[in-house]
């Protein structure tokens, strides 16, 4: 396909990983202008310029193609260097009215089931999924280092030039690597009415940057006020998660951006005059 301008509100960052041929990469996902989930993939995210670092809820606009070697449907390579940001993210006023009007056209699934099957009948691999309940957060240590491989990847930055000066590249700090995964168990309900347990793998940048913060905060007492955060301070609001698949493994689906308006305040009727 053709290489075409498109304009993108950003949703969705997930925490960077080894490349072999950019260093690092994070892959990215939005929403188009006409309504459509978008993914963006591989952005070279703390390795371009500084006025091109888009944030979530963002809109920038840029050139894509659709991916020649990733076949699902909204997977599109990104011209880094025809990145423009808007000024400003979408605002939360109002009880984020902006950001929920954008979001409105999308279809909530409100059970994996029917997410899977959207895959599996229209190869769908991007969607928004509202758990009925969180039931908890598991925290699974992974090995504490890169392999000597993912290092040697991301020393690359040293030598990339394409993209940013060699000068700023030697002064961004090795990645570092998350020492747990972290995972959603929750409930959905089944069209049938059956009630169904889930586990899936967050990887949003936002978890990654939550556990460093805490961890620099509380140092060894980092999990309390991160399970807080995850356990109980999301879930009180209108949580969703966007999902999405593995290339490799198309069946596999991660939790990649989480998504949380507050909840809407149920309507008071009008007090009857005692007039």
């Amino acid at each position: 396909m053709a290489i075409r301008n498109a304009r993108i509100l950003i949703l969705c960052k997930t925490y960077p990983s080894p490349s072999t041929r950019y260093a690092e990469t994070s892959c990215v996902a939005g929403l188009e202008e006409n309504g459509k989930l978008v993914r963006l993939y591989p952005v070279p995210f703390r390795l371009i310029a500084n006025n091109v670092k888009f944030k979530k809820w963002q809109w920038i606009t840029a050139t894509i193609e659709k991916a020649k070697k990733d076949h699902r449907p909204e997977s599109h390579r990104i011209g880094v260097d025809t990145i423009i940001c808007d000024d400003a993210v979408v605002s939360t006023k109002n009880e984020w009215s902006e950001r929920r009007r954008l979001l409105a056209g999308l279809p909530v699934f409100k059970c994996f089931t029917d997410l899977e099957e959207a895959r599996l009948s229209e190869g769908h691999t991007l969607g928004l999924l509202r758990p009925e309940r969180i039931l908890g957060l598991d925290i699974t240590p992974t090995a504490s280092d890169w392999t000597p491989e993912e290092r040697e990847k991301l020393l690359q930055m040293q030598q990339q030039g394409n993209l940013f000066d060699k000068a700023e590249a030697a002064s961004i700090a090795t990645l570092q690597k998350l020492p747990f995964d972290f995972h959603y168990r929750y409930e959905c309900v089944e069209t049938t009415g059956a009630h169904t347990e889930i586990r899936h793998k967050i990887v949003d940048w936002e978890i990654g940057a939550l556990y460093w913060n805490v961890r620099k905060r509380h140092g060894e007492n980092w999990e309390a006020p991160f399970r807080k955060k995850i356990e109980q301070a999301l879930p009180s609001l209108d949580l969703m998660f966007l999902m999405g698949t593995l290339h490799r493994f198309p069946d596999q689906w991660l939790i990649v951006s989480l998504i949380y308006p507050p909840k809407r305040q149920p309507a008071t009727p009008n007090q009857l005059s005692l007039l």
